[in-house]
């Protein structure tokens, strides 16, 4: 492939322009300020740059000095799916929790409260919120990341998310177009396929996307599965049916069309990133998600050079990646408009203050419990026995989740193992030593040594309690059963609460 030296003529600085890269550390590294000042317009944060809402804050104020306009982008959803708070678990529930209490004002008085956390921190653009209907229970990597199974319930929580976030000055990332919810196979791994009729998708799939168009999201988000009715070729985010005449004309949406992380599987394995991105240019995307896995300078040179040169040889229309190229702007004059940019000292301060209590309220009011018998609160150290899946890669096994460390900080002197495998009833048995148990589990529907190892728990000690959080597909089980919807920290500390008689 040419290499293309200058990054300051009008086609080079548009292909910069449509990149969403990432990077690896806590500052930015010289290649990324360089890229912002030949034409790169939007940065993505993960896990792995933040350490501290302060220490964000000053990371953004870096990029902000070389680049006043730049979008910084986050795929913080709150719930199971965290970065600013990856290292503690987050102070916000997720979406299943907020669509169990089913009040869409705490829906958007939450999404308003982590929309102020981020714009504090100069964060301007959240790849949030999730539009998925769960109509899958054995969905691998949406659950508990859905509002849940109900189309309508879906698209009421998503469009007051999006007024929620968008009233903090955070631009709305709406996702997964068409709907990620109807899959057994995560598009991190493999190509996910829909087969649903077209009257199902749309009366399923796309009836909370209408929601969040009417209710301006800024952006929406594709998806990278197949649906075949739609497009029996080209999965959504390569599809120009999918984006350009369902997304911008059926529904009417004028904002940007940001692509899910190229370097996943369905898309990387099938098309290669290079190729992958000027065919989702092509299709109607306007920005190209990438760096989850992929974040360096190599990885930015191969894109912006792949885009020139599908434009010098015909494949790309030049005026499709200027389109793309303005609207990428449009939305960062519209951050800049809305005030949603922290900066400096002040933004520091803001950053490290927590901003009410909503999400631990909201945690509280999602519980759903389950008595077999009477209960009587804990007075004495459990053992807490947490049976660990392994963890979806849009989760990650960075966060903690459970309800151990909020037990032990209301029970001194509680323990606790982690048991993973088909041997974990029996182990925690063992472990226990005789203490009452607290077993937690995440989507035991979807894990049949999970079921087993309860089994074996309850049928020695009727009396432990189990706390479910994932989807709560399972019969309700145990002295007593808390439903949490969600692995959040304020899910964690709410079902301890309960525990402990708090």
């Amino acid at each position: 492939m040419t290499t293309f030296a200058s990054g300051t003529d009008t086609l080079t600085r548009d292909a910069l322009t449509v990149l969403q890269p990432g990077f690896p550390g806590t500052t930015a590294p010289d290649w990324l300020l360089r890229r912002l000042g030949e034409g790169l317009a939007s940065v993505g944060l993960f896990g792995r740059n933040i350490t501290s809402p302060e220490q964000l804050a000053a990371l953004t104020a870096q990029l902000r000095a070389e680049r006043d306009d730049v979008l910084v982008a986050i795929d913080e959803e709150g719930g199971d799916v965290t970065r600013l708070e990856v290292r503690t678990g987050s102070s916000f529930p997720g979406n299943n929790a907020l669509g169990a209490v089913d009040d869409v004002e705490l829906t958007r008085e939450v999404a308003r409260d982590l929309g102020r956390r981020l714009a504090a921190c100069g964060v301007n653009f959240n790849w949030a919120p999730s539009a998925d209907v769960n109509s899958n229970p054995a969905n691998p990597v949406i659950g508990v990341r859905s509002f849940g199974a109900d189309p309508d319930l879906v698209a009421r929580h998503t469009a007051a998310y999006v007024t929620g976030l968008q009233s903090a000055g955070v631009a709305a990332c709406t996702k997964h177009f068409p709907g990620h919810g109807d899959t057994a196979v995560d598009s991190h791994h493999a190509l996910p396929r829909i087969d649903a009729e077209a009257v199902v998708l749309r009366d399923r799939e796309l009836t909370p996307f209408r929601a969040a168009v009417a209710a301006g999201t800024r952006a929406v988000m594709t998806a990278h599965i197949l649906v075949p009715t739609l497009d029996r070729d080209r999965p959504a985010t390569l599809s120009h049916r999918i984006l350009t005449d369902v997304l911008r004309g059926e529904l009417g949406y004028d904002g940007l069309i940001v692509t899910d992380g190229m370097e996943m599987r369905a898309i990387a394995a099938g098309y290669g990133i290079e190729r992958g991105s000027v065919l989702a240019l092509a299709a109607g995307a306007d920005a190209i998600c990438v760096g989850g896995g992929l974040s360096d300078d190599e990885t930015v040179r191969r894109l912006r050079d792949a885009l020139v040169t599908a434009v010098r040889s015909g494949d790309l229309p030049e005026e499709r990646l200027a389109d793309a190229a303005e609207r990428v702007r449009t939305l960062a004059r519209w951050t800049a408009s809305a005030g949603g940019r922290g900066s400096g000292a002040q933004a520091s301060s803001d950053a490290g203050t927590a901003i009410g209590d909503v999400g631990l309220r909201a945690a509280r009011r999602a519980l759903r419990l389950t008595l077999a018998e009477d209960f009587t609160p804990l007075t004495a150290p459990p053992f807490v026995a947490a049976f660990t899946p392994v963890a979806n890669i849009a989760v990650g096994d960075e966060t903690p989740w459970g309800v151990a460390a909020e037990l032990t900080r209301l029970l001194p002197g509680t323990r606790t193992g982690t048991f993973t495998d088909e041997d974990a009833g029996a182990a925690a048995l063992k472990a226990a030593d005789g203490r009452r148990i607290v077993a937690v589990v995440r989507d035991e529907h979807r894990h049949p040594w999970m079921s087993a190892a309860l089994d074996t728990l309850l049928s020695s000690r009727p009396d432990t309690i189990v706390v479910e959080m994932g989807l709560p597909q399972a019969t309700p089980r145990g002295a007593l059963h808390i439903a949490t919807h969600g692995a959040a920290r304020v899910c964690g500390r709410a079902a301890a609460e309960v525990i402990a008689g708090r």
